[in-house]
C-alpha cells in the first residue's frame, strides 16, 4: 500500500527545510517523489514561462523518468518548494564538480550547483521569485559543508541575472555548455548573508 508521505499531502516531518518570509509567509522544501509529483513538474516544465528549463516538449513519461534519475543520483538531488503548505516552486542541486560543470570551471570544496523553477502563476505576487531564491539559498547555506553556490543560467536569462546579484551572485564569466552559452556565477556564503541580511544555520559559530 502507497504511504501517504507519497502524495501531495506530505507529513509536516517531511519538510527538510523552511523559513518565513516576513511579507510573504512561510516557505519550505520536502522530498519530490518522480511518481506522485510527475503530473504537477510536467506542468511547470511544459509551461511556456518556462523556457529556459529546457523541457517544453517533454511528455509526463519523460519527467518521470527524468526526476527519477535526479533524485537516485549520487551527485544529484531535487525539492519540491512550497508556499504555505502550496507546490509552488522546483529546486535542484548538484555537485558540479562531478556534473554539469566538470571542466568548465575549477571546482572548490563545498561548492553546489543549483537550480530553481517557479510555478506559472496568472496572478504573480511581487517579491515572490525573489523570497524563492532566497529561500534555496537559505537552504543550501543551512548545510554547514556548504561554502559556494555556483549557477550557470543562460546568458539571455536577464531576469535571473538581476535575481541571482540580487542574493549575492557574482558573475565570473561566460562559459560554453553544450545546450547553451551559460554565464557562471558565484555566491559564498558570506556574501549572500551580506546581500539579504539572513544569518545562516550552516554558518560556522
Amino acid at each position: 500500500m502507497t504511504s501517504p508521505l507519497h502524495h501531495h499531502e506530505h507529513a509536516a516531518a517531511d519538510v527538510l527545510y523552511s523559513r518565513t518570509d516576513a511579507t510573504l509567509g512561510t516557505f519550505a522544501l520536502r522530498p519530490l517523489d518522480p511518481v506522485a509529483d510527475a503530473e504537477l513538474l510536467h506542468g511547470w516544465v511544459t509551461h511556456p514561462k518556462a523556457g529556459f528549463w529546457m523541457m517544453q516538449s517533454a511528455t509526463l513519461a519523460d519527467v518521470e523518468r527524468e526526476y527519477a534519475m535526479i533524485t537516485t543520483h549520487p551527485h544529484h538531488g531535487a525539492r519540491i518548494g512550497l508556499h504555505e503548505g502550496r507546490p509552488t516552486f522546483l529546486m535542484e542541486l548538484y555537485d558540479p564538480g562531478q556534473i554539469e560543470l566538470v571542466g568548465l570551471y575549477d571546482a572548490q570544496p563545498g561548492d553546489v550547483g543549483m537550480h530553481f523553477l517557479v510555478a506559472p502563476s496568472d496572478t504573480p505576487v511581487h517579491g515572490f521569485t525573489r523570497a524563492v531564491l532566497t529561500t534555496v539559498m537559505a537552504a543550501l547555506f543551512a548545510d554547514g559543508r556548504t561554502r559556494r553556490v555556483v549557477v550557470e543560467p543562460d546568458v539571455h536569462n536577464r531576469a535571473v541575472h538581476a535575481l541571482n546579484e540580487a542574493v549575492g551572485f557574482v558573475p565570473e564569466r561566460e562559459i560554453e555548455k553544450p545546450e547553451k552559452t551559460a554565464l557562471l556565477s558565484f555566491c559564498t556564503r558570506e556574501q549572500f548573508e551580506a546581500a539579504t541580511g539572513l544569518r545562516t544555520t550552516g554558518a560556522s559559530a
